[in-house]
């Protein structure tokens, strides 16, 4: 048990690849937490594409312990969050639980679109915020002008700004001493009821399911039974543990300590972020606020390209959400690509990771369908239906209006750059709501609808701007637009998975993009195939594949016009025949081109 006044939680707060997780490392070097031999970069971030990336996915925690100036040892407990818009809720319930923030910020590149999302956060979360401008040994390094860049962007005082390099290990005892010093002590009451955040959990396939908590007041022992305030489980609790990274057995964990405790439970989604953890016997009485379930965002569909591999990606996505709640899947089938998942993201970087994963890890070829988002339909009779899938569109006639989902992105962009960007926003339907400036660099704000970001957008937006434009998006609400299902049909047969929602202004230039792309995907048959984009009934765009021909009249040499017209004819009229009977085979690597299309 320590006491509180020799306790600091604090997480780092930092846009991608400003140096966060480096400074991590060089934290638990600097204090001996690991043996020298044990030390690798990123230490905290344990998943493969995570190191590769360069990203973290993962919430990570470990325990410091460090001699101060003062003469006392203080425990400090450093959460590691990720970065990405993504996992904003996950970030949001590591601030609640923790007192106190590094905001980190490169002092070539200045603060981006992640930063400010980020400290906004942790400026709601009342948190102590202390500035740190990393990578100062730098040739490109101004430290002057990103500090009043900081103040003049976020307005936080950055004058006292801690200057360090986290790959050299330049000024880290500075920012040591700084935790110590400026950032606050946690509050609890040790003799009050238990009650604890659960800030994260994972999959352990020795201990089961693993559960991260800060405890706020009241005091968790080996062999307590406890509660789960918003499912109402109750388990018992086998193992009291402090991450230093590796596990080191406790009996007991007191306010303001962050540690994890296993029970036996045998999935995540058991154990919700954000839940709140009591006793069971004497109990408090409200959980702590702020509590929501994760939703998925975007959805689509994973079809294994191998139909005989569909068992193969069953048990692989049973695996993966033992150990990922937030991600969701149901079974599907479709005509065009046999037996699949139709699976439910966070957002498009939680899609790319966990295919990226299941093809990794488990060793298969997946096709992805295009990525949709969910639209709520309101029907005539006022009844309201969520719609995940364009397939399942209900007919017309029942439906009074749609609505989609928008958001508001924060694109940071150097000046030169922005008039490309503003077309960028204007050709995906945006509404402009703000344009600043700080220094060189302008700071948009848009008003976008989801399912026009989550094709290509990122994309886009970095190639117009050459790498420059960073940007971060949050979820604003649901609102009516005038949207239609586009169908494509292949010989009058409509191909299920290439079916998608688009606005009707933009429609016809989709279907007309759509179908000139299959024409060049789907390889030449016997026969003429007709590709077509329709609305409803309506067709409106169509290219023709012409029919493989064999040359019929070769053998006629001079004679009469009229015996090669008729053999012409007899030809024509098999090719018709044959128009009936035949079937397309569409091979796989049209789908995966054609859906990759948005340009």
């Amino acid at each position: 048990m320590t006491e509180l006044d020799r306790i600091r939680n604090f997480s780092i707060v930092a846009h991608i690849d400003h140096g966060k997780s480096t400074l991590a490392d060089r934290l638990i070097q600097m204090t001996g937490t690991v043996a020298e031999r044990d030390m690798k970069q990123q230490l905290l971030d344990s998943m493969e594409i995570e190191r590769e990336r360069g990203i973290t996915i993962k919430a990570n925690t470990v325990r410091i312990e460090y001699p101060a100036k003062d003469g006392k040892t203080y425990v400090l407990n450093l959460i590691d969050t990720p970065g990405h818009v993504d996992f904003a809720y996950e970030v949001s319930r590591s601030m609640r639980a923790v007192e106190g923030s590094l905001l980190v910020v490169d002092a070539s590149q200045g603060v981006e679109a992640q930063t400010l999302a980020n400290v906004y956060q942790a400026i709601d979360a009342g948190h102590e915020i202390v500035p740190v401008l990393n990578k100062i040994d730098l040739p490109a390094a101004e430290p002057e002008r990103v500090k009043e860049q900081i103040e003049d962007v976020i307005g936080l005082d950055a004058h006292d700004a801690i200057l360090i390099s986290a790959k050299s290990g330049l000024g880290i005892p500075d920012v040591l001493e700084a935790i110590v010093t400026r950032l606050p002590p946690p509050k609890g009451d040790r003799n009050a009821p238990l009650k604890a955040m659960l800030v994260d959990s994972w999959y352990d396939s020795y201990l089961g399911v693993v559960v991260m908590i800060r405890v706020i007041d009241g005091v968790i022992r080996k062999g307590d039974r406890i509660r789960m305030m918003q499912t109402g489980a109750v388990y018992g609790v086998d193992k009291l543990a402090v991450l230093k990274p590796q596990m080191v057995d406790i009996d007991e964990l007191g306010p303001g300590e962050i540690g994890i405790w296993t029970g036996s439970i045998k999935q995540v989604r058991d154990t919700r972020v954000g839940d709140t953890i009591t006793s069971e016997k004497k109990g408090c009485e409200t959980p702590l606020p702020g509590f929501k379930p994760a939703q998925p965002v975007v959805f689509c569909g994973l079809f294994p390209v191998d139909a005989n591999d569909f068992d193969d990606l069953r048990d692989a996505i049973e695996k993966l959400q033992l150990n990922d709640a937030s991600f969701s899947s149901e079974m599907e089938t479709s005509a065009a690509l046999g037996f699949g998942f139709r699976c439910g993201f966070l957002g498009l970087l939680h899609l790319e990771v966990i295919r990226d994963r299941l093809e990794r890890e488990y060793d298969l070829d997946l096709i992805t369908t295009a990525p949709s988002v969910v639209y709520k339909i309101h029907m005539r009779d006022g009844t309201i239906q969520e719609l995940h899938n364009p397939a399942d569109m209900p007919d017309l006639s029942l439906v009074d209006h749609l609505e989609e989902p928008r958001i508001k992105a924060t694109i940071m962009v150097p000046d030169e750059y922005l008039g490309d960007v503003l077309k960028l926003c204007q050709d995906r339907r945006g509404i402009q709501l703000n344009l600043t400036y700080a220094g060189n660099r302008a700071m948009v704000e848009y008003d976008l609808p989801l399912n026009e970001v989550v094709f290509d957008f990122y994309d886009r937006l970095k190639s117009v701007t050459k790498g420059y434009a960073s940007f971060d998006y949050q979820i604003t609400g649901y609102r009516e637009d005038n949207l239609v299902k586009m169908s494509i049909l292949v010989n009058d047969e409509p191909v299920d998975a290439l079916s998608m929602m688009v606005h009707r202004d933009r429609a016809e230039m989709r279907g007309r993009a759509m179908c000139e792309k299959l024409k060049e995907l789907i390889p030449r048959h016997m026969f003429k195939i007709p590709i077509q984009a329709a609305i409803g009934g309506r067709v409106i765009a169509r290219e023709t594949l012409s029919a493989l021909r064999k040359d019929v009249t070769a053998k006629c040499y001079g004679g009469d016009a009229t015996r090669k017209r008729k053999l012409l004819e007899k030809q024509k009229a098999g090719k018709k025949k044959m128009r009936q009977f035949g079937k397309v085979e569409i091979p796989q690597s049209a789908f995966i081109a054609a859906l990759k299309m948005d340009n």
